[in-house]
């Protein structure tokens, strides 16, 4: 059995205790938020044991590591800086998947070179939400900048990377800001994938939605896109909804 990874300063160790998973995190340079929680929930299940699922802008590996008992094969991440990288590859080794996980360290725009095309049977994404343009405020701290601002790669470039990766009928799946979505839809239906579920998400009840999961199938049929029931994070007394419970802890700790 591995060794616990050592953790090094400024860093703690998380528990998502649904999925029995712990992940080694730092305030300092990045922390998963529920949006990562929501896309590896919104996967469809898939435990084909030749399955070749990659997910792009990985951060500290959560989304991969949150899907590890709904799909099965190999999962590779995918992170462009160092630090993140490496906290993904010890969370890996912390949760003993070191023989079904791979982290690559990696400019997802570079992908080719590491990953074939057409080799993936399901891609995920939880890319940075805002355009970076002259005008808008970015986060002083350059790890979350490029967390949260298109700052190295765009939405076009994260689209083309998931259709060029997957292989006919593999689907995609990306988690974003509602109000881009004309263009997300866009963009996918440019690259070949074709919209094929949505969620919305609200942050509490009365309020716009602030999030949504997209599913989309490489060179699928068009028409036919589901829209699923709409989620709703929080109660008017910041407490999670009781599905967001389960989400998170596998249990309803809170009476909606």
């Amino acid at each position: 059995m591995s060794e616990t990874p050592q953790l090094k300063p400024n860093e703690r160790i998380d528990h998502l205790d649904s999925q029995g998973i712990q992940i080694i995190q730092s305030s300092e340079v990045f922390a998963f938020s529920l949006d990562a929680v929501l896309l590896a929930d919104f996967v469809r299940p898939n435990h084909r044991h030749r399955l070749q699922t990659i997910d792009l802008c990985a951060g500290n590996g959560a989304i991969a590591l949150f899907l590890h008992q709904k799909i099965g094969g190999q999962v590779t991440a995918v992170e462009l800086q160092a630090r993140l990288a490496d906290m993904a590859r010890r969370s890996v080794f912390l949760n003993h998947l070191e023989d079904r996980y791979h982290v690559l360290q990696a400019d997802v725009k570079d992908v080719y070179d590491y990953l074939p095309k057409d080799s993936a049977d399901i891609v995920t994404c939880n890319p940075p939400y805002f355009k970076s343009l002259p005008h808008s405020q970015k986060n002083p701290n350059r790890y979350l900048a490029l967390a949260r601002h298109e700052l190295t790669i765009t939405l076009s470039e994260v689209v083309d990377r998931m259709a060029g990766l997957l292989k006919m009928n593999g689907k995609g799946y990306l988690v974003h800001r509602p109000e881009r979505l004309p263009e997300i839809l866009q963009e996918l239906v440019n690259h070949r994938l074709q919209p094929k579920r949505l969620r919305f998400i609200y942050p509490k009840p009365g309020k716009a939605s602030n999030m949504v999961l997209i599913e989309s199938i490489k060179d699928g049929k068009p028409g036919g896109t589901i829209v699923d029931p709409p989620l709703i994070v929080g109660d008017d007394k910041g407490n999670y909804t009781p599905t967001i419970q389960m989400l998170l802890h596998g249990v309803n700790n809170g009476r909606q």
